[in-house]
């Protein structure tokens, strides 16, 4: 196959790299939208910022995302998959050169769109309608898809054929892609469970043991599955990969920046202080706003969603939080 990845952030050029070892040796090129960056990757064979001594082949192209760039995707059998590596935020515009393009498209990012609280398939209806595209999603750090460490994640579209290029790009011994058609679940999985990872790290930055973790990891798991119920999702895909799979990973894993910004916030630092920290973007920090807001039109209860909100914002402390979650009233656990 021959794959274009748009973006050289951790998360795409670990995918890139995985792409580039796939035993059906497909031809793989990393597009950048500055030019100096892609000088660098090109003669560095490394990329030192995202991560740094991961080397890269000399068989990944890198060029840079220019007009002639973008031509190319539009000619016939000169693309078989093209996969945008860009935050949330920058989705729109990226997607918006590509709504007459033929070629399959997935998207990387996790989050709904600051302002219009839309989720990334939303955001591709208004701009690219007829794009065939999709979403690869589920429990992965960058870091370890780049090195080869053993992973899984879904490839999430309505389109038979987006599900069938992603696996066949990606499937391989040690990254496992598993085709599911809840575009929704998928994406409200990716979402929402970055938002509670800044409540899981603020839970164990203030020691508050393995139990409250738990506890919080599970509940807010009910929380994820009654907004996905709500926007026409399937419950049973919030029980695998894209759902509890990386809600897991990101809350507890030690590589997650999003549980690092709770952490950062239960030691005392302000919010601009852990993010600044990080170097890297911290999706729930961006979307925690949005995924409430919602859930509020269409009066879905998100109790550690909203807590999170009101520490991001300054309305309380990162101990009156946690109070306020353990203070709510006792009622019978449902399902979701």
């Amino acid at each position: 196959m021959n794959i274009v990845v748009l973006g050289a952030g951790a998360w795409g050029t670990a995918l890139a790299l995985s792409a580039c070892r796939h035993p059906a040796a497909h031809r793989v090129e990393l597009w950048v939208r500055d030019a100096a960056q892609a000088t660098r990757l090109h003669l560095g064979r490394e990329n030192t910022r995202y991560l740094p001594g991961i080397s890269l082949p000399d068989g990944l192209g890198i060029r840079t995302l220019d007009a002639a760039a973008w031509a190319r995707l539009a000619e016939p059998g000169a693309v078989d998959l093209c996969v945008v590596a860009t935050p949330t935020a920058a989705l729109r515009a990226t997607l918006g050169p590509l709504a007459q393009v033929e070629v399959p498209v997935a998207w990387l990012c996790k989050g709904f769109e600051a302002g219009t609280g839309l989720m990334p398939h939303e955001v591709q209806a208004q701009v690219a309608p007829h794009l065939r595209a999709g979403s690869l999603s589920g429990p992965s750090f960058a870091q370890e898809v780049a090195v080869g460490q053993p992973t899984a994640l879904v490839a999430a579209s309505r389109h038979g054929v987006v599900r069938d290029a992603l696996v066949a790009a990606f499937h391989s011994p040690t990254l496992r892609v598993y085709a599911n058609d809840d575009l929704v679940g998928v994406e409200v999985g990716g979402a929402v469970k970055n938002v509670l990872a800044v409540a899981t790290g603020l839970c164990d930055g203030l020691q508050l043991g393995l139990n409250a973790r738990a506890a919080l990891v599970t509940r807010g798991l009910a929380e994820m599955t009654r907004l996905g119920a709500a926007l026409g999702a399937r419950p049973d895909t919030f029980m695998g990969l894209s759902g509890l799979g990386d809600l897991v990973l990101t809350a507890t894993g030690d590589l997650s920046r999003n549980r690092r910004v709770g952490l950062l916030l239960a030691s005392g630092q302000s919010l601009q202080q852990a993010v600044d920290s990080l170097g890297h973007v911290a999706e729930g920090v961006y979307s925690a706003r949005t995924v409430l807001q919602r859930a509020q039109t269409l009066g879905v209860d998100m109790p550690i969603v909203q807590a999170v909100v009101d520490l991001l914002d300054g309305r309380t402390h990162p101990a009156q939080a946690v109070a306020a979650l353990m203070g709510r009233e006792a009622k019978a656990e449902p399902v979701a």
